[in-house]
């Protein structure tokens, strides 16, 4: 098969992958292992990528950006922000859990959200003009449960979803081996590879799209001229025929 030309080049996006597994380094990540294939494959085309596993930093819980205000005494949430704030690509990667993300993740969205109604400097939230995927492993059923979960928050508060934007595998669903474990088929999943690589060309060509437009039009979605009384052709009266 002759090799296939990418549409455009994509080596001035930025990405960061979360990999919101239970477990501290070093200890292997299955949900690692999978997000290695979107990395490398961002990596091939001259993306440059950061990673953080959240288990590594002790983040607290709330919806504040700095909760050291708001009783923690510790909080590196202020030091993770600003690399997240950088990415044109933001790829979550979670386990299951009794068929839901793991609490992990669910603290990283709620610490987004405490962040969200910054605003860029044309305006507009933060989030927009940033694209999102998420990758999901586990040994129980759940993956597009925890899909539409995550991938409904990371819209709602700006971020901007291309299609197909998850990928997963789970194996033979109820107790059983893991991602990473011999003789589970995962790495040699075509399904699960499909999804991932269709995944991950999404991501780029959707960030590729925006940030050759300057984003989202800053026009019709700007708090703070809202605030002010512009209403972009809005009517609170509409005349009914």
């Amino acid at each position: 098969m002759a090799a296939v030309t990418p549409p455009a080049r994509y080596d001035d996006l930025h990405a960061v992958f979360v990999n919101c597994t239970l477990k501290r380094s070093p200890e292997i990540s299955n949900t690692h292992a999978l997000m290695k294939r979107s990395i490398a494959l961002l990596q091939s085309q001259g993306v440059s990528v950061d990673q953080i596993r959240l288990a590594d930093h002790d983040v607290a819980e709330g919806v504040y950006p700095d909760m050291r205000e708001h009783g923690w005494e510790f909080d590196e949430w202020v030091d993770l922000w600003p690399r997240i704030k950088e990415a044109d690509i933001l790829v979550l990667g979670t386990p299951i859990w009794l068929g839901e993300p793991s609490s992990v993740l669910r603290k990283f969205i709620e610490r987004l959200y405490g962040m969200s109604g910054e605003l860029a400097d044309n305006g507009q939230y933060v989030y927009y003009g940033k694209v999102a995927g998420l990758v999901v492993t586990g040994n129980e059923d759940g993956v597009k449960h925890s899909a539409m979960s995550t991938l409904y928050s990371l819209q709602h508060i700006g971020y901007t979803i291309p299609p197909a934007a998850d990928a997963g595998w789970i194996g033979e669903v109820g107790p059983g081996p893991s991602y990473l474990d011999e003789g589970s088929g995962g790495p040699q999943n075509d399904f699960t590879n499909r999804n991932t690589t269709f995944m991950t060309w999404n991501l780029l060509h959707l960030a590729r799209m925006l940030k050759d437009a300057g984003g989202i039009p800053a026009f019709g979605n700007l708090p703070e001229q809202w605030t002010r009384g512009e209403r972009w052709g809005f009517s609170a009266n509409p005349e009914y025929r």
